[in-house]
């Protein structure tokens, strides 16, 4: 008894804190991991302590390849086959930062290293991933992954390629399927047709409607028929 009374005197006048069981496991440096499967551009599992972990990479996102309610998104595979041809690359390591190791679905947070090269910072580099989820305090390399990102954006590669493609909510598919376009030899192929009620409605040439219908303009792409104020059929 005398023995807490002691502890509890010497922390008093030390003014000593509470320490949660959270901050012993913050052990700062890099582990060495094995890469068990590639789940997408942003997550993976490894063996790390002897358990098979699900890692999600911190600060950055890429498009989706099987969610269930997106699908399958532009640059989405190209980020996944790009994430794991640099894994197979070298020595896989992992890195925590300060804050939360979990993120709301139970995954590891962690920044991720193929023989000390950062895999994040290549992917945004390269135009395969946007700086995203910034959850202070975990944003040790903000800085460094926010100037990769903007190498990109100014080179206009990968998710960047297209305007609106990348938002701050993730990606817009729409922005890439609606440029998709319709030229053949330098002339434009979609049709643009005014009917007797004024309605402005655009045929694309595997519409059913397209050959007989007499265009009164003509547009290269989707976005450029929306643009001039005209739906497309509802064939």
């Amino acid at each position: 008894m005398k023995k807490w009374i002691l502890l509890f005197c010497i922390c008093i006048l030390s003014g000593c804190e509470a320490i949660s069981s959270d901050e012993f496991t913050q052990t700062p440096g890099t582990f060495p991991v094995e890469v068990i499967d590639v789940i997408d551009g942003d997550t993976i599992k490894v063996k790390y302590n002897g358990n098979v972990e699900t890692i999600r990479y911190l600060l950055i996102d890429t498009p989706e390849t099987h969610h269930k309610t997106i699908g399958k998104q532009p640059f989405g595979e190209e980020a996944k086959s790009r994430n794991k041809q640099l894994l197979n690359s070298g020595s896989v390591s992992i890195e925590f930062d300060v804050g939360d190791r979990l993120d709301d679905y139970n995954r590891t947070l962690a920044y991720i290293y193929v023989d000390d090269i950062s895999v994040q910072e290549t992917l945004l580099k390269e135009g395969l991933a946007r700086v995203a989820y910034v959850f202070p305090p975990n944003t040790t390399y903000i800085d460094e992954f926010e100037k990769a990102e903007e190498v990109a954006k100014n080179e206009k590669i990968g998710v960047w390629e297209t305007a609106g493609y990348v938002t701050s909510r993730g990606f817009n598919a729409a922005a890439i399927n609606n440029k998709s376009s319709f030229e053949e030899n330098g002339k434009c192929l979609i049709k643009g047709n005014i009917n007797r009620q004024g309605k402005k409605i655009y045929h694309i040439p595997s519409g059913k409607h397209y050959e007989e219908t007499k265009p009164e303009e003509w547009f290269c792409t989707e976005q450029d028929a929306v643009n001039a104020g005209f739906k497309k059929s509802g064939e």
